[in-house]
């Protein structure tokens, strides 16, 4: 006995060809290489966020009420998040607020055809809590390394809760120079860096925002994080949702434009920064040396902490405008009240528990500055 043939319906027909369609956009789309970098990852920046907490649950309705602000970015471009390491602006010629107008800096000037514009939304948005002497990661994907890394702080009063973020509400508490890949920290499938930022006076809710110019050509990076400074417990909930099992490490999610088809219903593989090595870092200790009318003598010991470092920077506020007029053993550059050093070339070396110093002459009165200190690998 013959099998009758079947013969599609249009309809069916119709299903099947959109179903191709949107399997081969997606193939292609997750298939090509990021051509963006990375974020800050901690404290974690806007968008970095929402994918962190809910890129494996991003279509769970409790988002709406548990995270509004991530639920109302998901529902406006949910590319905005799988895209969290393409923030970013070319051309700008580091003219950072010519190119990014007030009230735009979180979409980066609302970039990328207007992805990343639900990050400028003014709310609630998840904060993590820091000290005052804090530090930010930058996790690089692409191992392109930075001309500079520039980090700011809202100033006390700022209410991230009423008022878009301004250029004349942030004030400028970390910064480092070029650093190529090499210095920064391996990490599987990337590198990462750490920034020292000290914003004294701060307390409550704040935003920090990161600039980062990449060293491979002019490509700008802004990022911003939601922060509360001096709060008892972080509001941010842990990476890994409870109950589940850990991210694994799969395909980047791609920095090209969405397809203007409708978003799958099951979640593309995503990528997560993978467990970096054991932390290097350092610690500082302060000794005023001597003291006069109008200027003083100070003294640094930087001490490599835990593990052997090849290099550090120092991050200084003094809280009544002094300046350095001179140092020793270290490059010193300052910008206003806070001074970043460096070590020389032949004191950046330090095994695990060793220590160096540098000293130097400063102008004012000689009240204690804060510090916090950034080791490479």
């Amino acid at each position: 006995m013959s099998t009758p043939h079947r013969r599609r319906t249009p309809v069916a027909a119709a299903f099947l060809a959109v179903g191709a369609l949107v399997a081969a956009l997606l193939t292609t789309i997750l298939a090509s290489p990021a051509s963006a970098h990375g974020s800050v990852v901690d404290p974690a920046s806007r968008n970095y966020g929402c994918w962190q907490r809910w890129g494996n649950d991003f279509q769970n309705p409790a988002m709406a009420t548990q995270d509004p602000m991530c639920w109302q970015a998901w529902q406006a471009d949910p590319q905005a998040m799988w895209n969290w390491n393409g923030l970013f602006r070319e051309g700008v010629a580091g003219n950072h607020q010519a190119a990014i107008p007030d009230g735009q800096l979180c979409s980066a000037g609302h970039t990328q055809s207007g992805r990343y514009n639900a990050m400028d939304t003014v709310g609630a948005w998840k904060t993590t809590s820091i000290t005052n002497n804090f530090r930010i990661k930058l996790y690089d994907q692409a191992s392109h390394g930075a001309d500079y890394i520039r980090v700011y702080v809202s100033k006390q009063g700022f209410n991230a809760l009423t008022k878009p973020l301004a250029w004349s509400d942030l004030e400028l508490v970390g910064q480092i120079g070029n650093t190529p890949a090499s210095k920064w920290t391996p990490e599987t499938g990337g590198v990462s860096i750490q920034v020292a930022g000290n914003a004294p006076g701060r307390t409550g809710r704040h935003m920090v925002y990161t600039i980062w110019q990449a060293s491979h050509m002019d490509q700008s990076y802004y990022f911003c994080s939601d922060v509360d400074f001096g709060g008892s417990t972080p509001t941010t909930p842990p990476t890994t949702p409870p109950n589940s099992p850990p991210p694994t490490t799969p395909t980047p999610p791609p920095a090209t434009p969405p397809p203007t088809t409708t978003p799958p219903t099951s979640r593309p593989p995503t990528t997560a920064p993978p467990t970096a090595a054991p932390e290097k870092s350092c610690v500082v200790t302060y000794r005023l040396i001597n003291s006069w009318t109008g200027g003083f003598q100070g003294e640094v010991t930087v001490t490599a902490d835990g593990l052997a470092i090849k290099g550090w920077m120092v991050n200084l506020t003094f809280p009544s405008g002094q300046q350095i007029s001179q140092a020793w053993n270290a490059q010193v550059t300052s910008y206003g009240p806070t001074v970043i050093a460096q070590n020389e070339s032949y004191n950046g070396s330090l095994g695990a528990g060793g220590h160096t110093t540098f000293g130097f002459l400063a102008s004012g009165n000689s009240a204690t500055p804060f510090w916090a200190c950034t080791a490479t690998a």
